[in-house]
């Protein structure tokens, strides 16, 4: 709140300050009595020859700090300080009885000139001109601002009319006065739109200019209102030496605080120059960044680097202050890019903890990131196996590094007399590993603490990394494959419910399984079905299908869900043959043989079950179907429905069966005895 409050109060403070010249002009001109005649020719001179000498030196600095950029705001402004320098210079000149015997008319209009062509241009420096056509102009603008004002001096100095006629101003009054009006209207709209710039910048050089554009408008009004020698013709060359004074002691304190003169119209300049100085300046930085590394490398030498830095200086007009610093800060620039490098890495491989990466692809990816990261350090990683610390090829930087290293105690990272730092990795807070980071010099203490930051991240990783290899292998184990992968991917999936989706769907049991088992015992039946089952799942698989249950000695597998499958139907009979043959080719003789029944359509798949205990399964009456065309079909023989027959080739080998009545339907099912699948 303090400081919302604050800004208002200082802007009605300046205001009011540069309201005070304008109320004594109107006191005076109110009260004629006191507006009195003051005619001293010595020191009108004295004083406006200081102010145009001191206006012309900023126009040459304003003119160099746009060269310097090729700004097109400051070549205009520093064309109105010269437009303003010089006529003010003509009025000094033309006073009469220091070059001139008498009064002319060039000595009154000279000032009101200047004025107005210095409006111009500094109006001209607010408004979005284009920037390449203004410096292609400016050369022939400042010539032909000399020219004029050289005309000017010349006929004034000569009495050559017209300006030879002391009473010109007189007869030009109305004229002056549109000029006048015209002027305060263009300082009025430049002091806004630098008001507007400087809330942006806050420059100190910004504030003196839209200041001097302030005192410059009450000067213009004061030229126009007050007769001349009287006070009120006075008070407009005091506020024109005001204005410039003001904007040359801006100069000197930014040249003292600074020591230099090349900053000191940096807040004037145009967003672009802005841009392109930024551009530039971080250029000039990266390269300076790279010449300490180089010297830091041995690339250059001490006495080359000075010369770099002396070239940076030279370019920027830099101080030899300024240049310390900016080597200062070049390291450290250079240090703190490093760090957000090397915290880079530290996120990268905590990002790649979460992600599901194998532990070698990890820890050869982290070595990777490490060595890069930390400026070439040679790296290394050891292994935790039975007791004994194993040292892969792979999870090395370095070849040749092939000295042995204990495992440290703790969780703290320790410095090896070889400049080596040793940081532990652990898993389930059991010791797993090493990670060594060699380093020429010995680590600073950030160095250590960042690496036992990798370190632990490493560990996380090593464990997520563990724990998801053993979780893929429990579920893996108890449920197909595809479902396995698809509740790792997205655990949400093991929600209950489902959608209705088209598949097909094969159901397998042993037919004499209950004659095997009465004449076997419990050891024979389990070695018999995980043989058969084995064979079974083998070809559901390798064609992609999802084995959903095992029944006592009957299989359901699907085909199209939970992986869509367009050609799922193929799929599914090319898997019961193959089932088929594979089984022929183990089963003994007098053994149990599998019955095939496939059937195609919508059903409901998803996760069917309790909060409790759920399973994945499908649902609906084309699987119904598939199961009663497998309890019809004789020992080893594949039954398929009309609905997967329509799916198949053409040419495909069948035996139609004609409409079978099946159990738990009241209308028959057209059923084929699939032989063959052309190849």
């Amino acid at each position: 709140m303090a400081d919302t409050g604050g800004v208002p109060a200082r802007v009605a403070v300046w205001a009011f300050h540069l309201a005070l010249p304008l109320a004594g002009l109107w006191l005076l001109l109110a009260v004629p009595a006191a507006d009195v005649r003051l005619e001293h020719h010595p020191t009108h001179f004295w004083l406006i020859a200081l102010a145009a000498a001191l206006n012309v030196g900023l126009s040459v600095l304003v003119a160099r700090a746009a060269r310097r950029h090729d700004d097109a705001r400051l070549m205009l402004v520093g064309l109105g300080f010269l437009a303003a320098a010089l006529f003010l210079g003509l009025h000094a000149l033309a006073t009469p009885g220091v070059l001139l015997g008498s009064r002319n008319g060039g000595f009154a209009l000279a000032t009101p000139v200047g004025l107005a062509l210095a409006a111009l241009c500094t109006a001209a420096s607010v408004v979005d001109l284009p920037s390449a056509t203004v410096l292609r102009l400016a050369p022939w603008l400042r010539r032909g601002l000399l020219a004029i004002a050289a005309l000017w001096g010349v006929v004034s100095l000569a009495g050559l009319p017209p300006l030879a006629d002391p009473a010109l101003a007189e007869r030009l009054s109305g004229p002056l006065v549109v000029v006048a009006g015209i002027s305060v209207v263009l300082y009025g709209i430049v002091t806004v739109r630098y008001y507007q710039l400087y809330r942006r910048r806050r420059s100190v050089m910004l504030l003196s200019i839209l200041t001097a554009n302030v005192l410059l408008a009450e000067a213009m009004v004061a030229v126009v209102l007050g007769p001349s020698w009287h006070l009120t013709w006075w008070l407009w060359h005091v506020l024109m030496t005001l204005a410039f004074g003001y904007i040359g002691y801006s100069a000197y304190a930014g040249y003292q605080a600074e020591g230099a003169t090349a900053g000191l119209f940096d807040g004037v300049r145009t967003e672009e120059t802005v841009q392109a100085v930024r551009a530039e300046y971080g250029a000039a930085l990266e390269a300076l960044v790279s010449a300490v590394r180089r010297q830091e490398a041995g690339e250059i030498s001490a006495d080359e680097m000075g010369l770099i830095t002396a070239g940076m200086a030279s370019r920027f007009g830099l101080t030899e202050g300024q240049t310390a610093v900016l080597g200062r800060a070049a390291s450290a620039l250079r240090g703190e890019r490093e760090q957000i490098g090397r915290l880079g890495v530290l996120v990268a491989i905590g990002h790649e903890s979460r992600v599901r990466l194998a532990e070698d692809d990890l820890l050869r990816r982290a070595v990777t990131r490490v060595a890069a990261g930390f400026d070439g350090h040679a790296v290394r990683i050891g292994l935790l196996e039975d007791g004994d610390l194993r040292w892969p090829g792979a999870l090395s930087t370095d070849p040749a590094w092939t000295a042995p290293v204990a495992l440290p105690e703790g969780l703290d990272p320790v410095e090896t007399g070889d400049d080596v730092l040793a940081c532990p990795l652990t898993v389930k807070d059991l010791p797993a590993g090493v990670l060594l980071v060699r380093r020429p010099g010995g680590f600073g203490d950030r160095d250590r603490s960042l690496l036992a930051s990798l370190a632990s991240q490493l560990s996380m990783g090593m464990e997520n990394a563990r724990l998801y290899h053993q979780l893929d292998g429990l579920f893996r184990a108890y449920m197909s494959p595809d479902v396995a992968t698809a509740l790792l991917a997205d655990p949400a999936q093991a929600a209950l419910g489902g959608a209705v989706v088209d598949v097909t769907a094969v159901f397998a049991d042993l037919r004499g399984f209950t004659t095997f088992s009465e004449r076997s015992g419990p050891e024979e039946i389990v070695v018999l079905l995980n043989r058969y089952f084995e064979v079974a799942t083998a070809a559901v698989l390798a064609e992609g299908g999802t084995v959903v249950q095992f029944v006592g000695d009957a299989m359901m597998a699907l085909f199209g869900a939970p992986a869509r499958q367009p050609d799922h139907a193929v799929r599914a009979v090319r898997a019961a043959l193959a089932l088929q043959e594979g089984i022929a080719a183990i089963a003994d003789d007098d053994g149990p043989t599998f019955r095939v029944g496939v059937n195609t359509g919508p059903a409901l798949v998803g996760n069917i079950g309790s909060t409790a205990l759920r399973n994945f399964n499908a649902m609906g009456d084309a699987v119904n179907v598939a199961a009663r065309l497998e309890s019809v079909a004789e020992p080893g023989q594949v039954v398929i429905g009309a609905a997967t027959r329509a799916l198949l080739p053409a040419d495909v080998d069948v035996e139609a069966l004609g409409e079978l009545a099946v159990k738990g339907r009241r209308e028959p099912v057209t059923a084929f005895r699939l032989k063959a699948l052309p190849s």
